[in-house]
């Protein structure tokens, strides 16, 4: 009789372990990794456990995105101790906002291995971030630029689509993207991000997503920022605010969604573009 108890009271004491384990996990707290260490903040100290639950197995313990999975994973895992990162709200060259890598963190990245944390709590995102920021010491001597300012979307018109046509093919974009935005660009096979490293460019048709998020606005701030670390430059000097929204209706049009912008490319008959084409006549139509 003592011995069922004494197991019955083992049973016990198991179950309310896992399910208060479990419960604690699914609130987003982080739980069985206790990691001090000297100099980290508490935000830091708890980040810490949550990389080692979380984000070592691909990022590395060292942040240097050489973990265990990585030789496994196209495109490789980010490299934090560079303090570089494609999706930001800021210029090129400069770090991102805390809330660009808080966004990164809940959003993933498209066509990579980097999930959304969303099951995540905002707290447990918080600390990641504060830990993924000790592997630069570039957190601690720069700081983050003001993002970039983006003019208010303006209406979607067949003048503006055409017009981003000529900004594709002005820009070259096809000699990496291809002329029907399909990532088989004359140049696609020879491109290496930052650390020599092939990569592929954005395939238009295969995704309703882009790599930094959903949104218009999103795809502009591509053009703008670029993605540091890839051969995708900013364009910030070289093209106008109008002239980017055109571009992003265009592309728009690529896409494997039945959008607006498609429904009047059909309408105008529109074909992938010509590269040896001459330049279209410049637009004089006020915008």
């Amino acid at each position: 009789m003592q011995t069922r108890q004494r197991v019955s009271l083992l049973l016990t004491i198991f179950v309310a372990t896992v399910l208060g384990t479990s419960v604690a996990q699914n609130a987003g707290t982080s739980s069985g990794y206790p990691t001090p260490k000297d100099g980290f903040s508490a935000s830091e100290q708890r980040g810490h456990g949550l990389y080692l639950r979380y984000c070592v197995g691909c990022h590395g313990v060292l942040g240097d995105g050489e973990g265990e999975n990585a030789p496994y994973i196209d495109p490789k895992p980010r490299n934090f101790t560079l303090g570089q990162f494609k999706c930001r709200s800021t210029p090129t060259g400069t770090l991102p906002t805390h809330e660009d890598l808080v966004d990164t963190l809940r959003r993933g990245i498209t066509n990579s291995n980097m999930p959304s944390w969303r099951p995540l709590s905002d707290e447990n995102r918080e600390d990641l971030v504060a830990y993924i920021k000790t592997f630069s010491p570039r957190w601690k001597s720069d700081k983050p630029s003001e993002p970039i300012h983006i003019p208010a979307e303006p209406e979607i018109t067949a003048d503006r689509i055409k017009a981003g046509e000529a900004v594709f093919r002005k820009l070259e974009c096809w000699k990496c993207h291809g002329v029907e935005g399909r990532g088989n660009g004359p140049s696609a096979d020879t491109l290496q991000d930052d650390q020599n490293r092939p990569i592929k460019p954005f395939d238009f048709h295969d995704q309703t997503r882009f790599k930094c998020g959903t949104t218009d606005r999103d795809l502009y701030r591509i053009f703008m920022t670029g993605l540091d670390g890839t051969p995708m430059p900013s364009f910030a000097d070289n093209v106008k605010p109008d002239e980017a929204w055109d571009l992003v209706f265009y592309l728009r049009t690529l896409q494997p969604m039945n959008s607006k912008e498609k429904q009047i490319a059909k309408q105008l008959g529109m074909k992938p573009i010509n590269p040896n084409a001459a330049p279209a006549p410049a637009q004089t139509e006020n915008k």
